[in-house]
């Protein structure tokens, strides 16, 4: 009977265990912050990017304004982030080159306009709309 006992008691803690959001989102010591590290794109809607110098970055800086650059073009704009992975990136300014890669480029630039969240592991960014996973930077 006490065996059972506890091991009712195991099973009532365990569940209660699993069933706490704040575990669920336990920080690593080893993220990046948002602001200030330069990010690198390496996955967009679930595709695998090659990693080319310096093109499809963005750097989240200070005072709520964001740059980067596309294929070719720079770009700028204003976001507001919270500590809870809330983001919006408003409307985004940009250079008017022409390069190969325009179409990535204009998918890049919406992907971003459209984020609503952000989470970071370790070195990785992973930008989200409405909950789905639409692309992941590495730090730089």
């Amino acid at each position: 009977m006490r065996g059972l006992i506890k091991a009712m008691l195991m099973i009532v803690v365990a569940i209660g265990t699993m069933a706490c959001c704040h575990c669920k989102k336990v920080q690593r010591s080893d993220n990046k912050p948002l602001i200030g590290t330069e990010w690198q794109l390496v996955q967009m809607d679930g595709r695998g990017v090659s990693v080319e110098a310096d093109l499809f970055t963005v750097v989240f800086g200070q005072e709520n304004r964001l740059s980067g650059l596309g294929a070719c073009n720079r770009l700028t704009g204003d976001y507001e982030a919270t500590e809870t992975g809330a983001l919006k990136i408003g409307e985004l300014a940009s250079t008017r080159m022409a390069c190969p890669g325009m179409d990535r480029e204009r998918a890049f630039f919406k992907m971003l306009t459209e984020a609503t969240h952000y989470e970071i592991d370790g070195p990785m960014l992973m930008i989200l709309t409405n909950g789905e996973l639409k692309a992941v930077f590495q730090a730089r």
